[in-house]
Order: structure tokens, then sequence, then C-alpha cells
């Protein structure tokens, strides 16, 4: 196999199912040494799943070498240090080096907020950001050891956020709040790991996965004839994941968030200021309060939270 990642090694966290697996077998059809984790828990994070803790991992694996390719698989918990460890150093033991993470690891616990207990909270929020943050830690001291020791570096990183992280979702507190602190932390680790080489952006993806054939099942469904675009199979997000872990083709490109969805790819442009008032002194509350209702009357309203208006369009132009 060769292609824009020949040769390079690359981590894909939660990569037995979904779009993990489908990030898994694209990187190796482009070249890339494989290292695939997984825990092998269902939806919810709980155990009990055939066939069992490292399966799919083991699954995918046994995909990309029936293909030609080469691929390792990992079943430790990326959201504990020791998992996290063991992830970098498998990559690093089994095939010499590391080039790129894709963090993509997550389940859903989803419950209104009133009803959501803080243990479902702690579960999700820890998957998600922690399980995000300690790969990352582990993977960039790697990297930064490799620097300091005089080696080049073009590392990749790649965080999946989501639309519920970028505009919030209705009974997906813990998971929004956890997919938008990915967000921060791709822009925290972009801003301090590019003096060592490393490139860190994030993916929010929509595709029909376990963990969203529920919550939209009419969007998510499969097309009914044979040889039709499949537009939301998880393969369409992997083309972008593959070419942010390339090397020479992505660089220069850091620090940012794109959404992924069927054929189509949009640049996120965040938080940036809008209409501002300064007065060049202290407001009184009340004073604050009208120049605050002046600058909204001139600002771009926010988009819709998810599930909170009418139902979001599977295609947008643009």
């Amino acid at each position: 196999m060769s292609g824009i990642c020949d040769g390079r090694v690359v981590i894909v966290t939660g990569g037995g199912r979904g779009l993990g697996r489908a990030h898994a077998l694209a990187l190796a059809a482009e070249g890339a040494r494989v290292v695939v984790n997984d825990l092998g828990v269902g939806p919810d994070g709980l155990p009990g799943e055939p066939p069992g803790p490292g399966g799919h991992a083991r699954q995918v694996v046994d995909e990309i070498r029936a293909a030609g390719g080469e691929a390792l698989a990992h079943g430790g918990d990326v959201a504990a240090p020791e998992g996290a460890r063991s992830l970098i150093a498998a990559a690093v033991d089994g095939f010499g080096r590391l080039d790129a993470l894709v963090n993509n690891a997550g389940f859903l616990r989803d419950r209104m907020l009133v009803n959501l207990d803080e243990e479902d909270w702690d579960a999700v929020v820890r998957v998600h950001l922690k399980g995000h943050f300690l790969p990352l830690k582990h993977a960039a001291a790697y990297w930064r050891g490799e620097a300091k020791a005089g080696r080049e570096t073009a590392a990749r990183v790649v965080g999946t956020t989501s639309g519920a992280g970028l505009l919030g979702s209705v009974g997906q507190g813990g998971y929004s709040a956890a997919k938008a602190g990915i967000v921060a932390l791709t822009l925290v680790a972009a801003a301090e790991l590019g003096r060592y080489g490393v490139q860190v952006n994030a993916v929010a993806p929509a595709a029909r996965t376990r963990m969203t054939e529920r919550a939209f099942p009419e969007a998510m469904a499969a097309p009914g004839a044979p040889g039709a675009f499949d537009a939301m199979s998880p393969s369409n997000v992997s083309p972008l994941v593959v070419w942010l872990c390339s090397g020479p083709p992505s660089a220069g490109v850091t620090g940012r968030v794109f959404e992924a969805e069927a054929g189509r790819i949009t640049v996120m442009e965040g938080w940036r200021r809008g209409p501002t008032a300064d007065r060049a002194a202290r407001w009184t509350p009340a004073e604050a309060g009208e120049a605050a209702r002046g600058l909204l009357a001139g600002a771009e309203p926010p988009l819709p939270v998810y599930g909170s208006g009418p139902p979001r369009p599977v295609h947008r132009k643009g």
C-alpha cells in the first residue's frame, strides 16, 4: 500500500468501529502503519459487548493486514494514565516511531440536565476530554524528545469534536461540554507544540455510527438504492482526517477546526470579536445593559442549538 501517508505511523483511538474504524482503514489504504485502539465497550461505555475487550480492534487489524497493510491492536483505556502511556509505547515499540495521533474514542450517556447524574457526567467528560488529553500528552512528550535529539518531526494530531461542542445539543450537556473543551485543547496544543514540529487540528464529523443512529434515525439512514451515495457513511469523513495526518501535503495547517459531513467540508471560524462599545470608563449596570442591547442588535444571531429548533438538514450549500 502507498499513498499520502506512506510509511507514517498513526494511532487511532476508538478505532474498532464507526468513525475510528473508517479512519484506520483509510489511513492504511494510504500507506500508514496503524495502531488501532479500542476498549470494546458498548455505546454507553459499559462492558459486555462481544467480542470482548480489544476484540473490535483486532478485527480491524485483521482487515488491514488482509488488504496488505500493517497494523497493531491496543485494547487499553486511553482515559487512564497507563492506558495512554502504553498506547504511545505500542506505536514506538511496534513500528519504531509515531507520526500522527487521531483521538476519536468516546461514548454517550444522554440526559436532560435536571436528570443528568454526576456519574454519567464524569464518565462522558472523562472519555472524551481526558481521553484526548492523556494520549496527546504522552505523544507530545515523545515528539518533544525527538525534537530535542535533533530528529526532524512532522507530527500531526487530529481531535474529534462535534457540532454539539460547537453549537450545543439539547440532552447532551456533558457531551457538548467535553467536545467544546476539545476545541480549546486543540488551540492550546497547536500553539504550544508547533516548536516541536507538531500540527494539531480537530474535526467535527457527522456520520451514521452507534452514537448517532438513535439521535438522528432518519438523517442517518443508509440509502436504499444499490450503488447510491451513502451520505452519512463514516467513510466520507476519513479522507480529511487522512490528509490532516499526512506529512508535506498538510504542512502549515494547525489550530483549525473543520466540519466534515457527506461530501461537504467546512472550516469553522470560531469565536471572533463582533460589535464593540468602549467608553474608556466604568459603565453603570443600566448603561452596560443599554450598550449590550445595542451591540446585540448589530451582531450576527447565533446558530440554533441542536434539538432546539427544526430538524437539521443533512446537506447545506456552501
